[in-house]
């Protein structure tokens, strides 16, 4: 009998012995990616959160600010950013195999299936809200898969508080948990599921609350404005195909195929198909509604790589030839990781891989010009975000015009400090009046002034109650705007004796062109707010006289600036 025990447990070593190895391999090759390349924007941008903690943030829930504190608070610098990443990458994979065992998986299917899959690779290293949401869908269906077998309010309230940090991760999670409810409606006959739903929705509360008390700034971002375009069929057709390069260059079609033909036997697979068809079809019909990032499906993958593992368990279930086509599949990602690394000129010119070159250098050089002062970007949060970063600073700031889109910083409180102060204001073409400085960098020319007694007014908003408005060309509307001093100071847009005039305009868009701006009354620029304070004005709009799809922003353009984004966005039909 201990004969027995002993042989058994020696087995198990063996068996589990090159998941051991490999696992070593790929935290290796994650931690050279992570302390070799220079930090993505959104990386950047992130890393800001983590200095402003927060229940909520504009784009995201708040788990990835979480992870950078955590990681940075040890290494201050692109590894100390990453290293949870990193960490949480290979404890997802490790999660993987501890439940595919009990289907009596191979160890080297195991391997060259879950390494081949090219978007497990992404989020190897990068940190973005996507690498916490790889880690709690792992830790979750682990849980859940015990859970499934025996009822426990033990593994109830584990499960609720994983489902808590899911949604606080990304808000993708919730197509995990209702994914996995629509497969198993016979968990609603037990009072612990209740638990669950109970416990995750108590420690859930505090970004609910956040995304009330700032009216509901992700929703809106997510389900109105990024969606806000008219249709591109491209957007379609090329879903399916990306899809196929997220699961494997070569092996992508087969990871699809043995995935979605398994034979479900037991709950959990069952649990595990639902997932994958359902996230993948989701996003899919989400593409007749806008753009849909290749990553966004990352979850889809981990549901997915494990039914083609239990497929290949299965007599017949893995063809003779798979290894050999695998092996070449996994040899050209990482062939591809290690030229990233090494950064030959040609690659530093692809759009998607060259904003991990030469920034560094660049945020140097701006803060040579700037010195200890505030710089003002103008042409979206990434670039500031890296200034911040690299600089170890917060004085980098995202000037969100009117023609791009609201960001998180038009809630930090960067804004506030800039009022009446002498900023460095930082172009990627040359402004006449206002740019002095051409500075030569490795990543192009950039153009750069001083901008005296700064004024702007980013984060006052006009609402509206109206969301649509159909128009004949020409036809004059107005609008009941209602606005609040945001600020805690108070605030006038007189022009009287300022150095920087400003000016209350309706811009017209057609897609990302805007078309016309045009001005108020003169009545506007007499109104002036104590902090907190609310007040009206009415806006008589004058429609485009072209017919046509348009969008209408309501905006306040300070000198020299491009106007800002200071409404939501009203969608405009002229015929």
């Amino acid at each position: 009998m201990q004969d027995t025990a002993i042989n058994n447990t020696q087995a198990q070593a063996k068996y589990n012995k090159p998941i051991i190895y490999f696992l070593l391999l790929w935290t290796a090759l994650n931690i050279l990616q992570a302390c070799t390349l220079e930090l993505h924007a959104d990386e950047a941008y992130y890393w800001i959160y983590s200095r402003f903690m927060d229940w909520g943030y504009y784009d995201h829930p708040p788990m990835v600010a979480v992870f950078i504190r955590a990681g940075y608070s040890l290494m201050h610098n692109e590894f100390g950013l990453r290293l949870f990443t990193v960490m949480g990458s290979t404890a997802s994979l490790y999660i993987m195999w501890l439940m595919l065992k009990r289907y009596k998986v191979d160890a080297i299917a195991f391997i060259l299936v879950v390494s081949g899959i090219f978007v497990f690779h992404i989020y190897g290293f990068i940190t973005t809200p996507d690498a916490p949401l790889l880690l709690f869908t792992t830790l979750f269906l682990y849980f859940l898969q015990q859970y499934l077998e025996r009822d426990g309010w033990g593994l109830a309230l584990i499960l609720g508080v994983i489902a808590a940090c899911l949604l606080y991760s990304k808000y993708h999670g919730i197509l995990l948990l209702a994914c996995t409810l629509i497969s198993s409606l016979k968990l609603l006959k037990r009072p612990s599921f209740y638990a669950i739903f109970l416990l995750a929705l108590a420690i859930y509360m505090p970004h609910i609350l956040w995304q009330i008390h700032h009216d509901y700034p992700s929703i809106s971002y997510h389900l109105s404005e990024r969606s806000d375009k008219p249709y591109d069929l491209a957007n379609t057709y090329l879903y399916p195909l990306g899809q196929l390069a997220m699961a494997g260059p070569l092996i992508g079609w087969l990871v699809f195929y043995k995935g979605f033909t398994l034979r479900i036997k037991d709950t959990f697979t069952r649990v595990l198909l639902v997932n994958s068809i359902g996230i993948l079809l989701f996003f899919f019909l989400t593409s007749f509604k806008g753009e849909v990032q290749l990553h966004w499906t990352l979850i889809a993958y981990v549901p997915l790589s494990m039914l083609v593992l239990i497929n290949f368990a299965q007599p017949g279930g893995k063809p003779a030839w798979f290894n050999r086509l695998a092996i070449i599949n996994v040899s050209l990602i990482v062939l591809l990781r290690v030229v990233i690394v090494i950064g030959p000129p040609i690659l530093k010119q692809m759009h998607a891989l060259r904003i991990f070159y030469g920034y560094r250098d660049w945020c140097k050089q701006i803060h040579d010009k700037a010195g200890d002062n505030y710089v003002v970007f103008n042409e979206g949060f990434q670039n500031p975000s890296k200034y911040d970063f690299y600089n170890n600073t917060l004085k980098g700031f995202a000037y969100d015009a009117r023609d791009y889109r609201r960001t998180q910083f038009d809630i930090w409180p960067i804004e506030d400090s800039l009022q009446h102060k002498r900023i460095y204001y930082v172009l990627e073409g040359p402004q006449a009046g206002v740019t002095t400085d051409t500075i030569k960098t490795g990543v192009g020319n950039w153009y750069g002034g001083w901008v005296n007694d700064l004024r702007t007014y980013q984060k006052v908003e006009f609402k509206t109650t109206e969301k649509q408005e159909t128009a004949a060309p020409g036809e004059h509307k107005v609008f009941d705007l209602t606005f609040t001093n945001p600020y805690s100071v108070p605030i006038s847009f007189s022009n009287k004796d300022a150095l920087h005039k400003v000016f209350f305009e309706a811009s017209f868009f057609a897609g990302d062109l805007e078309i016309s701006a045009q001005k108020t009354t003169e009545d506007f620029y007499n109104i002036a707010l104590k902090p907190g304070e609310t007040t009206h004005f009415k806006f008589n709009v004058v429609a485009p006289n072209k017919p046509g799809k348009y969008t209408l922003i309501f905006s306040l353009r300070t000198e020299p600036f491009n106007g800002g984004r200071n409404s939501k966005a009203v969608n405009y039909t002229v015929k």
